[in-house]
């Protein structure tokens, strides 16, 4: 059947039109009784599960004469919102750290963004004060611009747990057939693990969410987060963290080492990101058995360049 489509927007994933699940073959998990899978989420049209709270969060504003949407991202909600608010005719600025990939940086430029602001921060900086995030609070608070920036917050805004909650969970629960033993998922906003998490336990209490999050602060994970050890005000808001089982680190030679392995033992291309929580997930399937899903948050594409040490 041909499809057809309206606009861009409806491209992107929901229990009606899901993600796939592909099964991570023998020769990556030797272990046939634990069964595992990675939603691949680059899927969506802009390469990501970041557009899922892109939509979410455009859908929910009707911007004055003027305003502009101003976003913090480590560059998969900025290209996100970007293609969207083009889509819509809205206005958007993004501030990024300066470490992100220069692919990203490159795809939010080609999608002309009002305004690329980059600020000499790690990937992971403290909330309200420091890199692109504090850039962002200063912009939308000063005075100044007298309500010029309206900031979605991806942090702070409940939407990005309700898009898990109303879309990626029960996606998950439906291709499982309600089988699921294990969720994997990695640390960053919280939105994904506690959304997904949430909507799992409700189906079925004993399905055990594992979170996973670098091994140090200064890390080179874009779009993850350690959460160990952060004093309570710099955790993210929406973040829940009496649904997570269990959580785990990862040093970043294993995340992009698991990466590289995965792509030349099944052919599936992923960011590093996927690679850290795969790692996880693999680490259980040496002593464990059932059903398990692990978030592909995006591909390789976007990462070229990380991955350039690893593979020369």
């Amino acid at each position: 059947m041909k499809q057809v489509y309206n606009d861009i927007s409806e491209l992107i994933a929901n229990r009606d039109n899901p993600t796939p699940l592909v099964k991570v073959n023998k020769r990556m998990n030797p272990n046939m009784e634990f069964q595992l899978y990675l939603k691949l989420e680059r899927y969506n049209p802009f390469g990501s599960i970041k557009d899922r709270i892109a939509l979410a969060m455009l859908n929910s504003y009707n911007l004055r004469e003027g305003q502009k949407l101003i976003e913090a991202s480590s560059g998969n909600t900025g290209i996100a919102l970007t293609a969207l608010a083009n889509s819509f005719g809205i206005p958007v600025e993004i501030a990024v750290p300066e470490r992100v990939p220069e692919e990203k940086k490159l795809l939010l430029k080609l999608l002309g963004v009002d305004t690329l602001w980059e600020s000499d921060d790690n990937l992971c900086p403290l909330y309200p004060n420091e890199g692109a995030r504090g850039l962002v609070n200063g912009l939308v608070n000063s005075p100044i611009y007298e309500g010029k920036y309206v900031n979605p917050n991806q942090y702070e805004n409940n939407l990005n747990v309700l898009a898990h909650y109303n879309g990626t969970g029960p996606e998950i629960w439906d291709q499982t057939e309600g089988k699921i033993n294990y969720f994997f998922a990695g640390f960053g906003t919280g939105g994904t693990i506690t959304g997904i998490g949430k909507f799992l336990k409700e189906q079925n209490p004993n399905v055990k969410i594992i979170g996973v999050e670098p091994s140090k602060a200064e890390h080179n994970l874009p779009g993850m987060k350690r959460i160990s050890d952060l004093p309570k005000e710099y955790v993210p808001k929406i973040l829940d963290m009496s649904i997570i089982d269990d959580v785990v680190e990862v040093e970043d030679d294993y995340a992009y080492k698991t990466g590289i392995d995965l792509a030349r033992k099944t052919g599936i291309l992923v960011g590093p990101t996927t690679g850290a929580i795969l790692n996880v997930a693999l680490q259980y399937a040496e002593k464990n058995s059932g059903i398990a899903v692990v978030i592909s948050p995006d591909d390789a594409f976007k990462y070229l360049n990380n991955y350039r040490p690893y593979i020369e």
